[in-house]
């Protein structure tokens, strides 16, 4: 193994000099958050970003006690905070590591060791150094193969299929790459289409192009496959190199392939180019270019183009990768493609269970389950396995008996065990009876609840009497083990006790709460279902929000999950509520004057229409609540009209009678204050103009600025007085939406 040595980022040293400093935790914490995200893996010093970052500039410049903290954490980051061991690396040589380099005992003082070099010095003095990646993706394509055995007898030699297989193709055509390695995400789908693969070539030039660099070529590369663009090339010399792309550099290796024909470079030269622009190593970087150029000037290029010519191969290749990587990354997706196409059923267990402790990504799994015609059917004790498990007369999927919480792997294989070997349980007191042993109190409980007994009795009956089969259970636990079976030995029957179970009504509703509970989702229904279609008319469907919509305006729909309380500096609640609809979940930011407003929707299990922006906050998508309504007896012709992506905290009023907008101040006199909700888009110029615009309508209503800044509310008390009117919000609201 090879050493690692973890350094202090920007974040945590701020969380760590705060700390010291004995600054308040909230305060750390909301400028720490204020630290952009890195790009690419690659971090932004924290001196530049304290320049570079609207919102840390201004903590910096307006507060002595940030600006003492970040200077102190500047001078802390990069330092090395401890010694751990690569992920995936490992190092070969021909003799004892030890006559090269120095080891040590790995972390746990096992018998395993690694080197106190770490990879680049392990690289320096000549030891060969690989990468052993491990991909989940892997297993449920082993897991895939054995279920297509189970139930099709067919085997599947993954490691060689058929890469003309025109099924496939059609399947990444139309787009239906939920699940597909590589190929899921919204605008990688969104391309496929596009570019309408013929070939395996296409799926590794699409896994190498889809990455920041590259990416501004996807459009003309599939421009110049269907015949849409001309193909051009960056001179005559680089037809070879680019040919099969269309003149496009996807791979690192049409980079080293140019050097050589038109700069006359070595192969070792090549690779040094690849090098230094893949790790942008600078010094190395000159020493290149310049070859480079004077290569390319002698086989007759102007200096001029060649200059432009690296310039871009530069963007190129920062991020790209080699044709080996892409190669091996383009099989997994064709061969997780190739299983959808042809094994629908089958790869979506093996899919579902690799993901069971994800409940987001199961919703999505059940969803697409759903649109191939699949029916996700509840936990059953004479179909289920441990795993997911494939019904083929059914056309459907069985929940695997491992996933139900408090039942677990263990208990689930063995109730398999035994209905393999003495066959389906007949009736409730077969199924105890044969697996009295396993069976407690918690374990029936939670089976009856998921619906996993479902074919014994009515669940309601069988959760009224849990106590009478646990007792049932226990009987049989103390009687002569020659005598457990019901059916006898040809001699005698055991007399069991009688298991007349409470007569108690079906309650459907408590049926799917209890399978949330113990499975994650709604399984047999979903409470969203009756909304199905006022949803689809005035709703965008989770799944589809993404993180490049920031700033727009949207609707959505759903039950509310949970919700987490805040108390702002004012002593004001806030909420950050979960909310789900039938393909995912998201966040919702629901700010003080919302949040005590519309307390009585903001309770899980309540079913709510929200109107607001979306954010990209710590790089996930959450929603900033504007408005809120209750589902139960909305009517859509009474909804007002959506809200304009203004940020100016969507002024209004109620519009029904289960509908509800945010004013912009308390009702009461006494705390009145006129709030305005500053957008992420907020800058120096914006920030004169709403100055300037509400100097010019004094009046006596004290001015409150409220921004988000990560999960915290910054609310800010001005001097400036204003007098509230129509105008005023109209002007407002344009100031707001300057960009």
């Amino acid at each position: 193994g090879i050493i690692t040595f973890g350094t202090i980022m920007a974040r945590a040293a701020i969380r760590d000099v705060g700390r010291v400093l004995g600054m308040p935790y909230v305060k750390v914490d909301a400028l720490a958050k204020l630290v952009p995200p890195p790009v690419q893996g690659r971090h932004t010093p924290l001196a530049q970003m304290a320049i570079d970052a609207p919102e840390l500039k201004v903590a910096y410049d307006s507060d002595p006690e940030n600006k003492q903290l970040i200077d102190a954490a500047t001078e802390l980051e990069g330092t090395i905070r401890h010694a751990s061991q690569h992920a995936c690396a490992i190092v070969i040589s021909k003799e004892p590591l030890e006559n090269y380099v120095a080891v040590q005992s790995s972390q746990g003082g096992d018998v395993h060791q690694i080197t106190q070099y770490s990879m680049l010095p392990i690289e320096k003095i000549g030891l060969l150094k690989m990468d052993l990646l491990g991909l989940s993706n892997l297993t449920t394509m082993h897991r895939a193969t054995e279920i297509i055995e189970a139930v099709y007898g067919e085997r599947v030699d993954i490691d060689n299929l058929p890469l003309d297989d025109q099924k496939t193709f059609e399947l990444l055509t139309r787009g239906e790459t939920t699940s597909v390695f590589q190929l899921e995400s919204s605008g990688m789908r969104r391309y496929i289409k596009e570019l309408r693969p013929t070939k395996f070539e296409d799926i590794t030039a699409m896994v190498s192009l889809y990455r920041p660099g590259p990416m501004q070529w996807i459009q003309s590369f599939i421009d110049r496959k269907n015949g849409v663009e001309e193909v051009r090339y960056f001179h005559p010399l680089a037809e070879s190199a680019l040919k099969e792309t269309y003149g496009i550099p996807v791979y690192q290796e049409q980079v080293m392939r140019m050097s050589k024909d038109m700069c006359g470079f070595t192969g070792a030269e090549a690779d040094t180019l690849r090098k230094a622009m893949g790790k942008k190593i600078p010094k190395l970087m000159k020493e290149m270019k310049a070859k480079f150029i004077d290569g390319a000037v002698k086989n007759g290029v102007s200096k001029e183009q060649a200059t432009d010519i690296f310039r871009q191969l530069e963007d190129f290749a920062a991020y790209a990768f080699n044709k080996s990587h892409a190669t091996c990354y383009a099989l997994i997706a064709f061969q997780t493609a190739y299983l959808k196409a042809h094994y629908p059923d089958c790869f979506m267990a093996a899919v579902m269970t690799s993901d069971l402790g994800d409940t987001d990504r199961l919703s999505i799994e059940i969803s697409e389950c759903e649109r191939l015609g699949l029916t996700v059917l509840p936990p059953d004790v004479n179909e289920s396995f441990a795993d997911f498990a494939v019904v083929r007369e059914k056309n459907a999927l069985r929940f695997g008996l491992g996933a139900i919480k408090n039942v677990g792997e263990g208990v689930a294989k063995l109730l398999v065990k035994e209905r393999k070997s003495g066959g389906a349980f007949a009736n409730l007191s077969d199924f105890l009876v044969r697996n009295a042993p396993n069976l407690n109190k918690k374990v029936l409980e939670n089976l009856i609840k998921a619906g996993a007994m479902d074919r014994f009795e009515e669940r309601s009956r069988l959760y009224a009497g849990l106590e009478i089969m646990t007792k049932f259970v226990a009987s049989i636990g103390k009687s002569d083990a020659s005598q457990l079976s019901i059916f006898g030995d040809g001699s005698k029957e055991t007399a069991l006790p009688p298991l007349d179970l409470p007569q108690v009504p079906a309650d459907t509703a408590t049926y799917l709460t209890w399978e949330k509970e113990l499975l994650g989702l709604y399984l047999s229904d979903h409470p969203l279902k009756q909304f199905s279609s006022l949803l689809a008319e005035i709703a965008s469907p989770i799944s589809g929000l993404d993180i490049s919509q920031a700033g727009q305006v949207v609707r959505v729909g759903g039950i509310i999950q949970t919700t987490k309380k805040i108390t702002t500096k004012n002593g004001q609640t806030m909420g950050f509520i979960e909310l789900e609809d039938l393909t995912g979940t998201l966040e919702l930011v629901v700010f003080p004057s919302h949040f005590q407003e519309l307390t009585h929707l903001w309770k899980p299990d309540t079913m709510v229409l929200v109107e607001g922006k979306i954010s990209d906050k710590d790089n996930s998508v959450k929603v900033l609540v504007d408005r809120a309504w209750a589902l139960n007896g909305l009517n859509p012709a009474n909804l007002p009209k959506m809200h304009s992506a203004n940020g100016n905290g969507g002024y209004g009023r109620s519009n029904a009678d289960n509908s509800y907008s945010v004013k912009p101040e308390p009702s009461k006199p006494k705390t009145e204050t006129f709030v305005v909700d500053l957008p992420d888009s907020t800058n120096k110029e914006m920030i004169a103009k709403l100055k300037k615009l509400l100097e010019a309508h004094p009046g006596s209503l004290p001015v409150e600025l409220r921004m988000m800044q990560g999960a915290q509310l910054k609310v800010l008390a001005t001097k400036l007085r204003v007098k509230q009117s129509a105008d005023l919000k109209d002007q407002l609201s344009k100031v707001l939406t300057l960009n």
